[in-house]
């Protein structure tokens, strides 16, 4: 398994689900994010997460496969 963090910029309180999927290279563009949310591959605090624009705050972590991400403030 795979642990990854995520840290928000100050200015930020959080970011899109798609969006960190594209930052985070585990898709390679918008489309494939969304396909990726829609078919209910990702969990977030450990439950199927099906918002594509699904606001991701300090301390939530996201499940995709074997990598875990968790959010970090700013």
């Amino acid at each position: 398994m795979q642990k990854d963090t995520f840290t928000l910029r100050p200015t930020d309180e959080y970011i899109e689900l798609i969006k960190l999927l594209k930052l985070q290279q585990i898709a390679q563009s918008g489309g494939h994010a969304k396909i990726l949310v829609e078919d209910g591959l990702l969990k977030v605090n450990g439950e199927q997460e099906f918002r594509k624009r699904k606001k991701l705050r300090s301390g939530d972590i996201v499940e995709f496969e074997d990598i875990t991400i968790e959010i970090l403030a700013g």
